[in-house]
């Protein structure tokens, strides 16, 4: 994929759209013959979030971890 540079204009209006669809990532792919859009993720991985809370067994992290990544299939 080919970047392309964006006037400033361009991209505070691109924004502003997203921020109307509660899409706040600042590295957004947008897939127009899917009509999709894509964020990146952010650094953070589930197991991280969910062990960091300190509550949930590591058993349980994963389990919760295929339960979101099914989700996710689910919405493709």
């Amino acid at each position: 994929m080919i970047p392309k540079k964006l006037d400033h204009q361009t991209a505070t209006e691109l924004r502003s759209i997203l921020d109307k669809l509660n899409i706040k990532n600042p590295r957004v792919i947008i897939d127009f013959e899917k009509e999709t859009v894509e964020v990146e993720e952010d650094d953070y991985s589930v197991d991280d979030l969910l062990e960091s809370a300190g509550a949930l067994s590591p058993d349980r992290v994963n389990e919760l971890r295929r339960e979101i990544e099914k989700m996710r299939e689910e919405w493709d």
